[in-house]
């Protein structure tokens, strides 16, 4: 799981937001548990986070770019894919996260409404080397991943899960958290 990021438009420490009484990182580490995938978080040595079960990896303080997450997390997995999660997906299913975790291509990512989500992915790694380099680069990450021809799990996939919009719902500013909050409650 990815809970490196600044959150400035939450007002900082994202991973800690609350949302419905939890911390906003404990959502989609309770999904990967539920779903069986063993959890690491990676985060900035700064990073504010609650108490968690997960191991925290802790990744290089710059550059701040979100292929850096994903690139320390392929190199401390040992030659394993890595399911790339972010820490601001409270709604996201265990089923749809093995779903993702078993599937064959090297690179799947989740595409709700067409638009590639590389935060909800597969990872193989032998696509570490790639990544390494557009990280060197400060590549733009959606543009990374298209460079990889990666499958696309779309709106069609996605709705065997549920409403891809609500799923894939990433909390990024305060209506984002009502939402959500709103969506929790409804269930």
């Amino acid at each position: 799981m990815l809970a490196g990021g600044a959150g400035r438009r939450l007002g900082g420490a994202k991973a800690t937001v609350g949302l419905a009484g939890r911390a906003l990182v404990e959502y989609p580490l309770a999904a990967l548990a539920a779903a069986g995938i063993e959890a690491a978080v990676v985060a900035k040595a700064d990073t504010e986070l609650p108490e968690l079960a997960a191991r925290v990896v802790v990744e290089a303080a710059e550059p701040r770019h979100p292929l850096l997450g994903i690139v320390t997390a392929l190199r401390h997995a040992l030659g394993r894919p890595v399911l790339v999660v972010a820490c601001d997906l409270p709604l996201v299913p265990p089923a749809l996260l093995a779903a993702l975790a078993a599937a064959p291509e090297p690179l799947v990512i989740a595409a709700p409404g067409g638009k590639p989500q590389p935060l909800l992915g597969r990872y193989a790694p032998a696509l570490l080397p790639q990544l390494e380099s557009a990280l060197e680069r400060e590549e733009p990450l959606r543009r990374t991943v298209a460079a990889l021809s990666p499958r696309l799990l779309e709106d069609p996939e996605l709705a065997q899960f549920g409403d891809p919009a609500d799923l894939l719902l990433n909390v990024n500013d305060p209506a984002d958290l009502e939402r959500a909050g709103a969506l929790l409650a409804s269930r």
